[in-house]
């Protein structure tokens, strides 16, 4: 009897990962694709307009820094594939005024055709306990981080309809996916964006325009840098629990999940369990994605209460560490 079930449950994994492709949504092809990047002068959203490009996108970069933009025009442009490749760059803040974006990324489209694929990858931290952060602060990360990807998405979605066709990422992170100590400005704009994206692909499935959630880890990037500098200990020693990626690992992730149409797209083991821990009611790319998260649900479960408490940990042992410091100047 045992055997019979074993073998029933063998056969219809089989089935479901043979049934998975015919579901799945057909794959966009990059040479010649309009792909817009945004934050894409430094860090995951340079690497992200590289690989597209060594592929034969057609890039357009946004972002504040002109200057920055054109040293990366011509770093991209070192990996070019034919002789019809463009870059071009537009330098704009997507967080201020939608009418700007919106006119700025039909100029693109006039130069170079309808956007294919939209890679929201502005964006800005600020760590810190929550009461010494400025009140400012909360408001600022979420024009850049929230409305930053809501603007230039709200301009392609259209004529992505219209031609039935297109990709939308939106890079959030594990600070989206779970909150932790020092991210009270960061993480929710973060965790807004899976509502966003959520949302939109219930929308926007049935004319064959698919929404990825990018979840990286720390990554290798100036803004990671800049970051680094203003962490509380308590946020230093978990982030110290989990290893720091290199941008170009996390571009080519990203650029692979967003050209198959998946929902999710995470790096690495911790990656992979977050995303399967937090799925919740989110939309699957396949059976076979969806059979995974039923299975390990538990499991990753018992292990993610085993992290949560370490760093509950963490943070009591620095609590209690800071405490017997101001103990011991007061008597003194």
């Amino acid at each position: 009897m045992l055997l019979l079930a074993a073998a029933f449950i063998v056969a219809f994994v089989l089935l479901l990962y043979m049934v998975s492709p015919l579901i799945s949504p057909k794959a966009l092809k990059l040479p010649g694709a309009h792909v817009v990047v945004t934050g894409g002068s430094s860090g995951i959203g340079k690497c992200i307009a590289i690989e597209c490009y060594k592929q034969g996108a057609f890039i357009t970069l946004i972002a504040r820094d002109e200057n920055k933009l054109l040293q990366t025009k011509k770093e991209i442009e070192k990996y070019s594939v034919n002789d019809k490749q463009v870059v071009l760059c537009i330098s704009v803040d997507v967080s201020k005024d939608y009418e700007q974006v919106e006119n700025v990324l039909k100029q693109a489209q006039e130069k170079l055709g309808p956007v294919d694929m939209l890679v929201n990858c502005a964006g800005t931290s600020v760590t810190g306990k929550f009461e010494d952060i400025e009140v400012n602060s909360f408001e600022r990360l979420m024009a850049v981080n929230y409305l930053g990807s809501v603007y230039p998405s709200r301009a392609v979605i259209a004529t992505m309809k219209e031609r039935r066709m297109g990709r939308i990422v939106f890079v959030s992170s594990q600070a989206g996916q779970l909150g932790l100590f020092g991210y009270t400005a960061y993480s929710p704009t973060k965790f807004a964006l899976r509502g966003l994206a959520e949302a939109l692909q219930m929308e926007v499935k049935p004319y064959n325009v698919y929404i990825t959630v990018a979840y990286p880890p720390d990554t290798d990037t100036p803004g990671f840098a800049e970051e680094s500098k203003t962490k509380p200990l308590e946020t230093k020693l978990i982030s110290e629990t989990s290893s720091v990626c290199q941008a170009e690992q996390v571009a080519r992730v990203i650029v692979k999940d967003a050209i198959q149409g998946n929902f999710n797209s995470s790096v690495g083991s911790d990656g992979y369990m977050l995303s399967i821990l937090t799925s919740g009611m989110s939309p699957v790319t396949s059976i076979t994605e969806g059979l995974q998260q039923v299975v390990c649900m538990g499991i990753f479960r018992i292990i993610g209460l085993f992290y949560l408490g370490s760093f509950d940990s963490i943070v009591r042992r620095c609590m209690m560490q800071r405490e017997k410091s101001e103990s011991a100047d007061k008597t003194e």
